[in-house]
């Protein structure tokens, strides 16, 4: 057994030909640029792109294995240069009975061992979504009737960015899981926690005890792959050793979630769009206790103090720590050349966020700078509240 590091929600802007996949997506995001992001800059050892159901990203994938630098594996999965395990996935937007007889929608992120798995499960999803060439458009179907086409071709299914206001399970369409996934609840093993919650306001949940956190960057440009991740304990890399690890089966495991203080994220707290500002809003309010304005956004930590069902936090036994960690962009002073100094010194962003000593950093960009990386990564940094689409920031 070994440690590694997995971010497993990464999308694809363009496709190698410049064909729009995600629009919000950076046209440098495909790919092949996303594994090579992993594998000499980040040092990400498995990486989930969840845009693979794009017959325009199925097609740079079958070129991609004729280069010779990449095949799939027996267990699942694509191996790039022997370093770099490339999940095939697909985000779906799965459309649900919301709060209060409104229509709510829900992203979910799904996984398939094979080319030809995915290449199927792509073909079946264009009877359900108006254009599969483009990433996460709405289908037609719901949580409960999707996780059994995604089973139907050997996949998984994680529940998305569970708590954030839009596009979610616990966002804007249920209190609970199981009020979707009905009697299929069992077969939801991991959920993701989303960059504005954390392991402790997931865990004031009961329903979520026995599910494993995964924490993923949600990446939109090759920078940002990696900005949340897991460390997992595992024999191998494959799609195999990977769901045996979410399980929690035969000794693979969640080790620990990297990510983002929740009050960087950015939907931590509501957002009044009248006054364009974070608002404190109380838990039966529907106006703004500003301006009157009824035109809010509900934050995920309003929207967990509203929803939670546990007089104390008390994560079960078997949860792996959060740990807290600013990305390098994030850290005042950071730009750019620093992060290509670093890089040039320490090879991987995994390399200096936890092998090299403050020592180490203060000899390749001086003392102010390193000490700000040391206490951006250990939990010394000041932190302030993003909400309505907004980044909180960090100051030091």
């Amino acid at each position: 057994m070994y440690e590694i590091f997995a971010d497993l929600h990464v999308h694809i802007g363009r496709s190698e030909n410049g064909k729009p996949v995600k629009i919000t997506g950076a046209r440098s995001l495909n790919f092949a640029n996303i594994a090579k992001e992993c594998e000499e800059k980040k040092g990400i050892n498995v990486v989930g792109i969840i845009d693979c159901a794009s017959p325009y990203v199925i097609e740079d994938i079958e070129n991609f294995l004729k280069t010779g630098d990449a095949y799939e594996l027996k267990d699942g999965g694509i191996i790039y240069k022997d370093k770099v395990c490339i999940l095939l996935g697909s985000e779906v937007e799965t459309t649900e009975k919301g709060r209060n007889g409104k229509q709510g929608s829900a992203h979910n992120v799904c996984f398939f061992p094979y080319l030809k798995d995915i290449k199927a499960f792509s073909n079946e999803m264009s009877k359900h979504i108006k254009n599969i060439t483009l990433s996460t458009q709405r289908s037609d179907v719901s949580g409960y009737e999707l996780i059994d086409i995604v089973e139907k071709y050997n996949g998984i299914l994680i529940p998305a960015h569970i708590f954030t206001p839009h596009k979610s399970y616990y966002g804007n369409c249920v209190d609970r899981l199981q009020d979707v996934f009905k009697e299929k609840y069992d077969k939801i093993f991991a959920v993701e926690l989303g960059l504005s919650s954390d392991t402790f306001l997931a865990d004031e949940i009961s329903e979520l005890e026995n599910k494993t956190f995964v924490t993923n960057s949600d990446a939109h440009s090759l920078p940002r792959i990696a900005r949340e991740y897991n460390k997992m304990q595992v024999e191998d890399i494959s799609f195999k050793e990977i769901v045996k690890a979410l399980k929690g089966e035969d000794g693979r495991k969640v080790v620990a979630n990297y990510g983002l203080d929740p009050k960087l994220g950015k939907y931590h707290r509501s957002f009044c769009e009248d006054c364009n500002d974070s608002i404190e809003i109380d838990q039966a309010a529907t106006t703004c206790p500003r301006c009157g304005g009824s035109n809010i956004t509900f934050g995920v930590f309003d929207r967990i103090e509203l929803i939670k069902d546990k007089k104390e936090t008390k994560s079960p036994k078997n949860r792996p720590p959060y740990i807290y960690q600013v990305p390098l962009t994030f850290i005042p002073g950071v730009g750019g050349k620093t992060i290509d100094k670093l890089l040039d010194n320490f090879e991987t962003e995994m390399n200096i966020l936890h092998k090299a000593g403050i020592d180490d950093l203060e000899a390749v960009i001086g003392e102010k700078i390193a000490n700000n990386i040391y206490k951006a990564c250990h939990g010394e940094a000041k932190v302030h509240s993003g909400g309505g689409g907004v980044y909180g920031k960090v100051s030091l």
